[in-house]
C-alpha cells in the first residue's frame, strides 16, 4: 500500500509536493468524481487510505462503501469501471477530485449516467418536488445487480 507523507507543517501541506491527505475522525476523505471530457459531476463518495492508495496505484477508482462498510472497486460488479484520467487533491489535502472515463457510460447504481440525476427547483413553491435531469437509464439495475434492495436507498 502506498504510504502517505506525515502532515508536518501548513507550508508542507498547502505548498509542498508531498501527498499528505487528511482523513476525518472516521478515516474518510470526501471525493468528487467528474467526467474527464465534459466536466459533469458524476458522483460524490469517500475514500479510506487504502481506497486512495489503490486508486493511485491502479488508476481505477476505489471508494469506501459506507452502506456495506467495505472497500469498493467501482465497476467490479457492474463492469462500469471508472478509469482515472487525473486525481487532484485540494489545498489543505482534505478532499479529492477524480476526473474519470467510465466504461459503459453509467456511474450510478440506479442506472443513470450521473448520481446527480435530479434537480431541486429554486425560488418556487415546488422546491419539495424534484425534477429529473436525465430521462433515460444507461442500464437496468435489476439485470446487473438482481432484485437486491440497496441499503443506501432505505
Amino acid at each position: 500500500m502506498l504510504e502517505f507523507s506525515p502532515r508536518l507543517t501548513v507550508e508542507q501541506v498547502e505548498e509542498g509536493s508531498d501527498l499528505a491527505p487528511k482523513f476525518d475522525a472516521n478515516g474518510l476523505i470526501p471525493v468528487v468524481t467528474t467526467d474527464a471530457d465534459t466536466g459533469e459531476v458524476l458522483m460524490m463518495g469517500v475514500m479510506t487510505p487504502e481506497a486512495l492508495s489503490r486508486s493511485v496505484e491502479t488508476a481505477e477508482a476505489h471508494y469506501w462503501s459506507r452502506s456495506r462498510q467495505c472497500l469498493w472497486h467501482k465497476g467490479a460488479t457492474s463492469g462500469l469501471v471508472q478509469r482515472i484520467v487525473e486525481l487532484r487533491i485540494d489545498d489543505d489535502q482534505d478532499a479529492v477530485w477524480l476526473r474519470v472515463r467510465t466504461e459503459g457510460g453509467a456511474n450510478c447504481h440506479v442506472g443513470y449516467r450521473s448520481c446527480f440525476y435530479r434537480s431541486v427547483p429554486l425560488g418556487t413553491a415546488d422546491a419539495g418536488t424534484l425534477d429529473f435531469t436525465e430521462s433515460e437509464k444507461v442500464f437496468d439495475p435489476l439485470e446487473v445487480y438482481g432484485d437486491v434492495p440497496n441499503p443506501t436507498q432505505l
